[in-house]
This record gives structure tokens, sequence and C-alpha cells, in this order.
């Protein structure tokens, strides 16, 4: 059985990755799957939890299954928004972006 510690340490690393990436890059595309690692961080800590303290129920599971749906909407929304962008200024960095008006 692989103990709880080292669930929360890939977690904690995966999360740290995706916030140095979301402080660090200018590309839209990239800060999106930055957010999505970190989201990925969180659901392995709610099925981690869950598995170790609440083994009867699934509490842990369905919030990870909400936060995949909460992130595919998320992606979803964000490619929209990257695509007008890119339409609009030949570019998807994220300092040409200063103001969304037409």
């Amino acid at each position: 059985m692989i103990a709880l510690e080292n669930f929360l340490i890939l977690s904690t690393i995966l999360f740290s990755i995706g916030f140095f990436g979301v402080l660090s890059r200018k590309n839209a595309i990239l800060i999106l799957i930055s957010v999505e690692l970190m989201l990925a961080a969180v659901g392995i800590n709610f099925v981690a939890f869950a598995s170790f303290f609440d083994t009867s129920q699934l509490s842990g599971h369905i919030f990870t299954l909400f936060v995949i749906a909460i992130a595919a909407a998320e992606v979803g929304l964000a490619l929209g928004i990257i695509i007008r962008l890119f339409r609009d200024r030949n570019s998807v960095n994220i300092d040409e972006a200063n103001d969304l008006k037409w």
C-alpha cells in the first residue's frame, strides 16, 4: 500500500509546477495548461484523502468528478477566449490583451 505522504508529495509538486507556470508564463495556452495541472493536483488530494480516511463513502471521488467537470467547462470557455484573442491580435501573448474591448 502506498502511503498518504507519497500522494501529498506528488500533489504538492504538481501544484507547485502549475503555480509557477501561471506566474511565469506569458502564453495564454501555457497558463491554461498550468491551471489544469493545479486542478489535477487538487483531484489527487481529494481521492487520496477519501481513500485513506473515508473508505465507506465516496465523497472525495464525487468531489473529484466535480473538479473534472469544472475543468472541462473552464477549458472550453478559456479556449474560446484565446481563439478570439488570437483572431483580434494575431498573438496569444497575455501582455497584448490588456483591454478586451472591441
